[in-house]
């Protein structure tokens, strides 16, 4: 097709480049000023990638333009593109649209807009945004980029509460996400997204106070997550029910929900084959991990939000914290659940610590004692201090040892009357009358024989009093040991 009339110098030379794909410089200035040698109107590039100008046999054609100051909607919705289009260093005055159209490679890089349309956008090569300035919302809804995404050092902006800074759902993105070092103030929406090459968000800020700052629910991402090496959420970080076919990493990050009463990362029911939850400061802001399944978990006490929940959480491997520091962990929810101990005592008896189970077991149920009722609370605390719930029946053989030598010693000094005649009545021994006061049936007819008198007689009726409690505590102990929780 002949050069159409009306063209500028710039446009002429973008026409003449576009067979042979040669780029256009129009000047290194950055954002591109209205300079009548920069303006390029945004429909003669429209015409250019659909098709306008034949291409020449030996060369790839292609728009590649560099500084242009670009006047008008660049409007490629519903069509198909052949030709590659790289903006360079450019101004677009108003947002390019781009959606439903298929499309090779899309290259806009530092270039700057008031916002961006993908939705429904297929793109065979990679959409970049690397280094661009968008004062507006970035569309992708039902996009499939087929050589991956790039927004590094992207900054977008959306000051409406009622947008997103990035907007998607059912966004499917092959060979990688890599969106470093970038910084999106009005929330990032990944709703049902599949990174299939992985999602790298390193040393980007999420910035959404008191409101979503990621919202990801549902994502599912092959390969690595990495919220990592400086990335900074504020806002709630929402994974809920996504999955993670490799690493979820939030190591040397910052989560801060800038609102104590929600949730600064939300990752409940997600499965992730190792999550690194190791920032570079505390969590502000609480954090759920209910009912996902992760099998390493790495960690820190140090970042330990304050309240934590892990009911229904499973996991193979813990990394990071001592005991009591895992006892901290599973405490941290201030709804008390069974789970989340047993699930801790299920692994340290796993790995061999039959000890450490036993002693999780133990804080399991002293803290679930605290919700007890006080007729409860005070039979509890006595199974407690008499044979540790069953966990420690040692302790029952300790009182025991302890109140025998008591007996042996008062009803040596003060010794019992005789009840029995001389040739039925047995030895007196005190050792042996004090195990019959405690041991609550009459095994060696000493306490039949013998009867305590004056003040010895109340320390024979508490011997039989402690006898009756301590051997009803550790039946009581064992069988709640022995049957399921």
């Amino acid at each position: 097709m002949a050069e159409p009339p009306g063209l500028n110098d710039a446009e002429r030379r973008l026409w003449t480049a576009f067979p042979t794909g040669t780029a256009v410089v129009l000047g290194d200035e950055r954002p591109a000023g209205p300079h009548p040698d920069r303006m390029v109107r945004a429909e003669v590039i429209c015409r250019l990638l659909l098709g306008a100008v034949e291409t020449r046999p030996g060369f790839v054609a292609a728009v590649r333009l560099h500084g242009a100051y670009i006047i008008g909607r660049l409007d490629i919705s519903g069509g198909s593109v052949a030709h590659e289009l790289r903006l360079e260093n450019c101004r677009l005055v108003e947002a390019p649209d781009f959606s439903n159209a298929q499309t090779r490679q899309l290259r806009l890089s530092d270039c700057t807009m008031p916002g961006f349309d993908g939705g429904g956008l297929r793109a065979d090569g990679y959409l970049s945004l690397s280094g661009s300035v968008i004062d507006g919302e970035v569309r992708m809804p039902r996009a499939q980029l087929a050589g991956g995404l790039r927004m590094n050092g992207t900054k977008v902006t959306v000051t409406d509460p009622a947008r997103w800074a990035l907007f998607s759902g059912g966004l499917v993105v092959d060979v990688g996400a890599f969106i470093r070092n970038a910084e999106f103030t009005g929330g990032v929406r990944l709703v049902g997204a599949r990174m299939n090459g992985g999602l790298f968000m390193d040393g980007t800020t999420l910035r959404n106070p008191g409101r979503l700052a990621l919202d990801a629910e549902n994502m599912v991402v092959e390969d690595a997550a990495e919220f990592s090496n400086g990335f900074r959420g504020e806002g709630t970080v929402r994974l809920r029910n996504a999955r993670f076919d490799g690493i979820l990493s939030f190591s040397k990050a910052t989560l801060d929900s800038c609102d104590p009463g929600r949730m600064a990362l939300h990752a409940s029911h997600i499965q992730a084959d190792e999550l690194i939850l190791w920032p570079q400061e505390k969590i502000k802001g609480r954090v759920s991990l209910s009912y996902s399944r992760i099998a390493v978990i790495m960690d820190h006490p140090d970042i330990w939000p304050d309240e934590l929940w892990l009911n229904g959480l499973t996991y193979e491997t813990l990394r990071g914290g001592m005991f009591q520091d895992r006892l901290r962990w599973v405490a941290r929810d201030e709804q008390f659940h069974l789970q989340p101990y047993e699930q801790l005592a299920n692994w340290y008896h796993g790995i061999g610590h039959d000890d450490l189970a036993r002693k999780v077991q133990l804080a399991k149920l002293r803290a679930r004692r605290r919700r007890l009722n006080p007729v409860a609370r005070g039979w509890n605390h006595l199974l407690d201090w008499t044979v540790g719930y069953g966990y420690r029946p040692w302790l029952a053989f300790m009182w025991f040892a302890v109140l025998l030598a008591i007996g042996t010693t008062v009803f040596t000094l003060e010794r019992p009357a005789s009840i029995k005649p001389p040739e039925e009545r047995p030895m007196f021994h005190a050792l042996v009358y004090s195990l019959d006061l405690l041991i609550p049936i009459d095994t060696f007819g000493q306490q039949s024989s013998f009867d305590p008198h004056g003040w010895s007689r109340w320390v024979a009726y508490s011997l039989v009093a402690t006898g009756w409690v301590l051997a009803t505590a550790l039946i009581a102990g064992v069988t709640r040991v022995l049957r399921p929780n």
